[in-house]
């Protein structure tokens, strides 16, 4: 890797594609090189190409279900999935586009490879950003849920003997989709670092907000939707010309990459307006919060957490992305509520990676202050798993309040089982994350909107069994939503919340020893 006193590589702009790629490597090989547990990394990466596999090929195959009242019931659940998405791939692949676009519009264009503190001797070029972008998107889990919806979206519409030749157009989709994603990303970051650039980008994303609803609700959403390109994209991919439209996605792909050098550096170059002005802004002293069923210390200490998390722009922005891209998908998708049943957890999972995991780091440097507080450390602990449950709640509510717009109220059993798949979810996150965040804490700097609060191998790891586990309870409390017994999702939701509360349990014991607290402490502040 190169440093800051290499001659020509001071003006980090003017990289060719040869030394970003190489510069790429080194980097990659030097985030690799971070990781704990690369043997647990190593299988979480092997299970996300699992799952992306059996997305890809295990929903074509179960239309032949049958025998047995469960088997036929869920094979019924199948069947209207696949009437319901004849028709509409066009429009799913459309969806991705958008739904890429703020993703990357979330995270700053993209994620990064190496923080700010970092990047002061090692001046990284925007070549290698962008590059660094696009390799590291599979480890967004957002990213990852869309890619395996559109997988079995497709495997589910296309007949098993054009299925190879379409998901092969998918996947080329899906990068081309990506780069240009990116570029609007760039784009629209370079806007924000604008003098007046925060305020032109929330009208403009406000003003497209109720142009959709708009649409929607004068039923012109969905015929616009068919209308789009991507519908005759969707046709021209189970036809015999597939390989043509192969080739040319791989060549809208890599003119995208091509292209969002020129973006990624013109927003790269310009200053953080909303990260430095949050690292220099003078808040006022406010008073004391009187607590009304909290403990007074505990009530603070939620306040002073509330805080860190809404200063930091990467949290507000995921945090938005988050809770509005499954809801829109359950509006304008009309998603089935076994469908629906699947998002709270996705979407409880996606906020816990934005800071959940590995709770403390939001508190750098200033966690060797919090631990002089004369505080009792049950009550710390309390109050960071508060601030983490309000994320998990307020961002998968929004996925079902969403929902409940679009198909209206559901049948009592199905809506207990929402309910309490809901809760099951939020809670099952929360525990793991709060025990990863003990076990494993990292140091890291969380005042870039691109940063992630541990190593890239580390967040694959994170994502994927969060993914996995979420996505098996939502399946289970589908499953208990289309039994005549009403009981069953009840027993089923203990059985999970006794579970998670073990887990918290031993979290938060491991937090009251402290050796293990002044080894997180010290690891935290080590900024």
């Amino acid at each position: 890797m190169r440093s800051s006193t290499d001659g020509a590589w001071a003006d980090p702009t003017r990289a060719s594609w040869g030394d970003a790629v190489r510069d790429l490597g080194h980097l990659l090989r030097f985030r690799a090189s971070t990781v704990r547990r690369p043997v647990a990394a190593a299988a979480a990466s092997l299970l996300l190409l699992g799952l992306t596999l059996a997305f890809a090929v295990l929903p074509g195959r179960s239309h032949g279900i049958g025998g047995g009242e469960l088997r036929d019931q869920l094979a019924d659940l199948i069947d209207e999935a696949t009437a319901l998405l004849e028709g509409n791939l066009g429009a799913a692949m459309a969806l991705f586009l958008v739904l890429g676009i703020g993703a990357s519009m979330g995270s700053g264009g993209g994620r990064e490879l190496l923080s700010r503190s970092e990047v002061t001797i090692h001046p990284v070029s925007s070549l290698t950003e962008h590059l660094g972008s696009m390799v590291l998107m599979p480890l967004n889990l957002a990213w990852l849920v869309q890619v395996w919806g559109l997988l079995a979206a497709t495997a589910l519409v296309v007949p098993d003997d054009r299925l190879a030749g379409a998901q092969t157009v998918v996947l080329l989709w899906i990068a081309a989709a990506t780069a240009w994603a990116q570029v609007v990303g760039w784009l629209i970051e370079g806007v924000r670092r604008t003098a007046h650039g925060v305020v032109v980008v929330r009208v403009a994303t406000g003003v497209v907000g109720v142009m959709l609803v708009l649409l929607h609700l004068t039923g012109l959403l969905a015929p616009l939707a068919t209308a789009l390109p991507t519908t005759r994209l969707a046709e021209a991919m189970v036809g015999p010309r597939w390989g043509a439209t192969a080739l040319v996605l791989l060549l809208v792909a890599a003119v995208g990459v091509w292209a969002g050098r020129v973006p990624a550096a013109w927003a790269l170059g310009l200053p953080p307006r909303e990260e430095l002005r949050v690292d220099s802004g003078v808040h006022e002293a406010r008073q004391v919060p009187e607590p009304r069923w909290l403990d007074a210390d505990v009530a603070l200490l939620r306040r002073l957490d509330r805080g860190s998390v809404w200063r930091s722009v990467g949290m507000r922005r995921g945090l938005v992305v988050l809770g509005a891209g499954p809801g829109l998908v359950a509006l304008v998708a009309g998603l089935t509520w076994s469908s629906v049943m699947m998002l709270p957890g996705l979407a409880a999972s996606g906020a816990a990676l934005l800071f959940g995991v590995n709770a403390w780091c939001l508190d750098g440097k200033g966690m060797v202050w919090r631990e002089t507080l004369p505080v009792a450390p049950a009550k710390v602990f309390d109050a960071r798993v508060l601030v983490v449950a309000e994320c998990l709640t307020a961002v998968s509510a929004i996925t079902v309040l969403l929902a409940l717009l679009r198909n209206g109220v559901p049948p009592l059993q199905v809506g207990l089982s929402i309910a309490l798949c809901w809760l099951v979810v939020v809670v099952q996150v929360l525990a793991t994350a709060m025990w990863w965040s003990v076990r494993s804490p990292y140091s890291v700097d969380l005042t870039s909107p691109r940063a992630t609060p541990a190593p890239h191998a580390v967040m694959a790891s994170y994502a994927g069994r969060l993914s996995l586990v979420t996505t098996l309870t939502g399946l289970l409390f589908a499953s208990a939503a289309a039994l005549p017994v009403w009981w069953f999702p009840v027993v089923l939701a203990v059985a999970f919340l006794l579970k998670s509360a073990f887990k918290m349990r031993r979290a938060r014991r491991r937090w009251l020893s402290a050796p293990e607290r002044a080894r997180l402490a010290l690891t935290v502040a080590a900024v």
